[in-house]
């Protein structure tokens, strides 16, 4: 998109043969610490102590040493340099905070391309160099581990392979070639990834399989006859696309076994299940398939990788383009919450260490405030436990009609559900809720106490509480079915002024009268959100976007069916008519 310390081995001379013996027992039992040894004197009996260095750890204890992880997103691989996408340049400070959060390790991406020669010898700028690794060590430091590969440059020019293959080959060999002796001497706490989301032009499955293995096995001779720490470094080899899919984990399993390297390490990513991640084709909800998706993948990982002693280093994960500051939540707090609780878990029981994917979204860079307290407090809590959810985070009241009991379905994930709260004060079982296996329902008389004067919005928040985890926030809410009005655009859009009334759009299904799609996204009605349509909640309105009315068929109507999270629809109708658009209401 979009590293724990391993001491150096060291190989040095000392008191004879009954030494090296010595050596070689340490090796065998695999003692971990620095221990003294007694050696008996030439002169007498009295004994010489000696500290010997500390051991490294297994690979696959090394990466679990790694979890949590934190990726250092949208800045050395930004495009053209550090503060391109709109991040602030990187300080010591900022591993200082990733450090104190509790995170053990940080994928440092960087993009090369842009400072270094299109030709041979392809080298890479000497100031560029030296910033990587100032930031690096910075990392280091903090004793945390650090994994640093080749970002962008996969689709930049590695991609063109098939069609230049000696090039990009001897490229790919040369700029490794100089990271590798640039950090040479770097402790073991740093590791190497091969490149990131492999890509080839114009190729199968099949084919890019291949062009990938040849990139990782170059990468990892190149490597290894550089010497130094770099003879044992852990070296990450990601599959093609870093997919976890079952042809592409099985390809990388022959390729380590080729290679016959015991300081191997796989690396994929995981965004989720596509239309969850984007919200497009109807995926509001972190439903079954979406769950199915996400333990199958770790299903495979174990299955495939962990369970057979080989370490996975889940480089990247999140869903796209959520959380986003800058723009309306695609993906309702709620689910996303369900997606990271069971991501957590899903990772800890296939034994994967997990790097999350920070572009901006999470972290602020310039205050060190996490932008969302909700969103990374659960996935901090997925490090180590499960939480309750229930099947919504809100209970809808119409401010029109009268007050009803509502029930929810409680999810206690192996947990046990222990009551509900609002702040301080318990609500009281029976007369508030009741709970009949995991169905949870309030009362008429406790939503009428908690919707207050019933203003449009959230009027009060509770807590379903678990015996363990995080509790789960339940937002009631009164709304009444929103109101939009007829509006006017062109081709970069259309307003169309909305009351929302307290509720919150989930989707949008666009048609046309024959029943074909009508949008972008021409393979689904449901169009994603905020790339065809955007809520603008301030400004008490919904946009179309141009994307969208620019897709649009001329002079075919479309009717549009705005779905919101009270499960209240909407109906509007726009045409497009050369440059001009219209919108409807009904």
């Amino acid at each position: 998109m979009k590293g724990t310390q391993l001491p150096t081995r060291r190989r040095s001379r000392g008191p004879g043969r009954l030494f090296g013996l010595l050596l070689a027992l340490v090796a065998a039992i695999g003692l971990t610490s620095t221990t003294a040894f007694a050696l008996p004197s030439h002169k007498d009996t009295s004994l010489i102590r000696l500290q010997l260095p500390k051991l490294a750890a297994a690979p696959k204890d090394t990466v679990a040493a790694m979890q949590p992880s934190w990726n250092l997103g949208n800045t050395l691989d930004a495009i053209p340099d550090e503060t391109s996408w709109g991040n602030p340049l990187t300080t010591k400070a900022l591993f200082d905070k990733i450090k104190a959060e509790g995170f053990r390790s940080v994928r440092i991406p960087v993009t090369w391309s842009g400072h270094q020669s299109a030709t041979a010898p392809y080298t890479i700028d000497a100031t560029w160099m030296n910033r990587v690794k100032q930031v690096v060590d910075w990392a280091l430091a903090d004793g945390l581990y650090v994994v640093l590969n080749v970002h962008h440059d996969s689709w930049q020019w590695i991609a063109t392979m098939p069609t230049d293959h000696d090039n990009v080959l001897a490229r790919f060999k040369a700029t490794w070639t100089q990271i590798a002796g640039k950090f040479r001497d770097s402790p073991q706490s740093l590791l190497f990834e091969s490149n990131n989301e492999p890509q080839f032009n114009n190729t199968t499955d099949a084919q890019g399989i291949q062009y990938n293995s040849e990139l990782n096995t170059a990468f990892h001779t190149l490597v290894r006859q550089t010497g130094g720490n770099n003879a044992t470094r852990l070296l990450m080899l990601p599959t093609l696309h870093t997919n976890a899919g079952q042809e592409f984990l099985d390809a990388l399993v022959g390729e380590m076994q080729a290679l016959n390297d015991p300081n191997l390490v796989a690396t994929v990513h995981f965004y989720g299940w596509y239309p969850f991640s984007v919200n497009v084709a109807g995926g509001t909800r972190f439903d079954a398939t979406a769950q199915k998706d996400m333990s199958d993948t770790f299903t495979r990982i174990r299955n495939t990788l962990t369970s057979k002693g080989i370490p996975v280093y889940l480089g990247e994960y999140g869903l796209l383009n959520y959380p986003d500051h800058n723009h309306p939540a695609r993906v309702e707090l709620g689910e996303g919450l369900k997606y990271f609780e069971q991501f957590g878990y899903e990772a800890r029981t296939a034994g994967v260490t997990t790097a999350l994917w920070d572009a901006f979204n999470f972290l602020n860079r310039t205050t060190f405030q996490w932008r969302d307290p909700a969103i990374i407090n659960q996935i901090k809590s997925s490090w180590t436990t499960r939480s309750g959810t229930a099947s919504s985070d809100r209970i809808f009241l119409a401010k029109s009609s009268a007050i009803t009991a509502q029930t929810l379905t409680l999810n206690p994930n192996g947990g046990n559900f222990l009551g509900l709260w609002q702040g301080n004060t318990m609500l009281a079982p029976g007369r508030d809720y009741t709970v009949s296996g995991n169905q949870l329902t309030l009362t008429a008389t406790a939503l009428t106490r908690l919707a207050g004067n019933r203003a449009y919005g959230v009027n009060a928040t509770i807590e379903a509480r678990f015996n363990r985890g995080l509790p789960w926030k339940i937002y009631v809410t009164t709304y009444d079915r929103p109101v939009l009005s007829n509006a006017t655009g062109n081709t970069n859009g259309v307003t169309i002024p909305t009351q929302f009334r307290g509720d919150l759009l989930a989707t949008m299904e666009a048609t046309y009268a024959d029943g074909s799609n009508a949008g972008p996204t021409n393979w689904t009605p449901y169009q994603e959100f905020n790339n065809a349509f955007s809520p603008d909640y301030p400004g008490n309105a919904l946009l179309l976007t141009s994307n969208f009315v620019n897709s649009l068929r001329d002079n075919a109507q479309a009717t549009l069916v705005f779905h919101f999270w009270s499960g209240a629809t909407v109906t509007y109708r726009v045409t497009k008519s050369g440059g001009s658009v219209t919108g409807t209401v009904g």
